[in-house]
């Protein structure tokens, strides 16, 4: 099916964010950008998009509104602020909300747009930089028919996976934060792991390698681990994002009374690498704890012949 290219709004031209719209660009689609770091926005530009200085502006005359900011606050902000997109895009259509924020926010915010005359696809996202880049996110999502119908070319562009997991907002938040229990639980046992092998003696690079091809692995260990190895905490997810998520995942927890040991304790290791300082590092910096602790280093560590 040829669609027709849409002229899309774009809030958030982060890490996952930028990669997005550049392939929507791909596919012939009109994106005008929206975000507070000018060299994403020049980014933007070079691909051949265009920037607006507003979420208003941005959303004039546009066929549909993605928003992939960090918090509930800033989608709030970009939606009903007082430079917001509500009432600058046109009625009927499509806003696609991609951050990670609280199921019952996302609820209530679909039911706000519906009575504004808005659809709302709760769609938060998964796969990270590399994916975003590629067009093969993973989308967890849920929302009326007329949202998916109108944003299909959209998510033809940037994801190899969308899951329909209801007929209403705040499903798709919902999987995204038991996601993020996972998420955020894996990197902290993965710090966990490197640091006992590595103090106890272990040559960090082999007990990578044994790992990441025996039954302990997963997707958290493979992918983080080489950032201990190499002492690389440029931020691809920063460890702020992880006391955010584990925190989304603990409220919801209180909510409907499920104790959450787990996540609870990925939580205050998170916290615990905030505080240090290492807040805006990449997350697998959590490791940095431990090795603060013992007195060693894993990327040194994996320098030396044991």
């Amino acid at each position: 099916m040829n669609a027709k290219p849409l002229r899309i709004a774009f809030a958030g031209l982060g890490s996952m964010g930028l990669g997005m719209a550049k392939n929507l660009l791909a596919k012939g689609h009109t994106v005008i950008g929206l975000d507070v770091n000018p060299d994403a926005c020049a980014a933007l530009r070079a691909a051949g998009g265009e920037t607006a200085a507003s979420a208003t502006t941005a959303a004039e005359r546009a066929d549909a509104l993605v928003i992939v900011v960090v918090s509930a606050a800033q989608v709030e902000q970009v939606l009903f602020g007082p430079d917001g997109a509500i009432g600058a895009l046109p009625e009927g259509r499509v806003v696609l909300q991609c951050a990670t924020v609280p199921p019952g926010f996302s609820k209530a915010l679909g039911e706000r747009l519906a009575a504004a005359g808005y659809p709302l696809l709760d769609a938060p996202l998964s796969g990270g930089r590399a994916r975003a880049e590629t067009g093969e996110l993973t989308i967890m999502s849920s929302g009326p028919a007329e949202a998916y119908a109108q944003a299909q070319p959209i998510l033809d562009a940037v994801a190899a996976k969308v899951y329909r997991l209801g007929d209403a907002p705040g499903v798709g938040s919902l999987v995204k934060t038991v996601n993020q229990l996972l998420a955020g639980v894996h990197i902290a046992a993965a710090a966990e792991a490197m640091a006992l092998g590595t103090r106890a003696g272990a040559d960090p690079r082999a007990l990578y390698d044994v790992i990441s091809n025996s039954a302990g692995n997963s997707w958290m260990f493979a992918n983080r681990v080489p950032h201990m190895l190499d002492g690389d905490f440029t931020p691809l997810s920063a460890v702020d994002i992880f006391v955010k998520d584990l925190g989304l995942v603990l409220d919801t927890g209180r909510e409907v009374k499920q104790p959450l040991p787990l996540a609870a304790a990925a939580h205050q290791l998170f916290l615990m690498a905030s505080a240090a300082g290492w807040g805006r590092i990449d997350d697998a910096a959590v490791v940095k704890i431990y090795e603060q602790m013992g007195g060693f280093s894993v990327a040194q560590r994996a320098t030396q012949k044991i």
